[in-house]
């Protein structure tokens, strides 16, 4: 992965955040997907699908199919309800945190330990939309300390692609989200 730089949006969303030895070597890129639980992989394929439904949602709509749209719709929530339960049981609460913003190149979180600058982690990144779940390595590269908290920045260091547009897509729509909720706003 390239050391691109990305926007931030401040969100919350949950995310295992877990501290490796500091001797571990990564994996080699082969290595990391073979790694990758099922759920993840699931979750980043049914992620692809949605953007087919979407294309298939908006041919159906021109042509006033609404039956079929509400069956498409249906069917897509029962299959990420699904997927949500999945990935629930992928989140380990040893290593549980709320992100204070994310982006594709990194993430900031609030822990009641710091973590070394350089320090190595496993991180699994769970998002509300796209309904999709994200692992990848990062180190840290920011820890300061606030109100008895430390707020810890990682940068992700090995991050499939698909999953970095996934993480591009999420921002996005919580960009997107703020806009229109100020846009309302504004018009009160």
């Amino acid at each position: 992965m390239s050391d691109q730089e990305y926007f931030t949006v401040h969100h919350q969303m949950t995310v295992n955040v877990e501290p490796l030895a500091s001797d571990f070597a990564y994996p080699t890129f082969a290595l990391f997907e073979d790694e990758i639980p099922a759920p993840f992989l699931v979750a980043s394929e049914f992620s692809s699908l949605d953007q087919l439904n979407d294309a298939a949602r908006a041919e159906l709509k021109s042509n006033d199919f609404k039956h079929v749209i509400n069956l498409l719709d249906t069917q897509n929530a029962k299959l990420n309800l699904l997927l949500t339960f999945m990935l629930s049981q992928q989140d380990d609460a040893t290593f549980r945190h709320q992100t204070i913003s994310f982006g594709a190149s990194q993430l900031n979180y609030h822990a009641a330990q710091p973590l070394n600058v350089g320090q190595k982690v496993r991180v699994k990144l769970f998002l509300d939309h796209p309904a999709a779940a994200i692992y990848c390595y990062g180190s840290v590269f920011n820890c300061t300390n606030e109100d008895e908290q430390y707020t810890i920045s990682v940068k992700y260091d090995l991050l499939r692609d698909l999953d970095q547009d996934l993480l591009i897509k999420a921002a996005l729509y919580q960009q997107q989200k703020l806009l229109r909720q100020r846009s309302l706003n504004r018009e009160k």
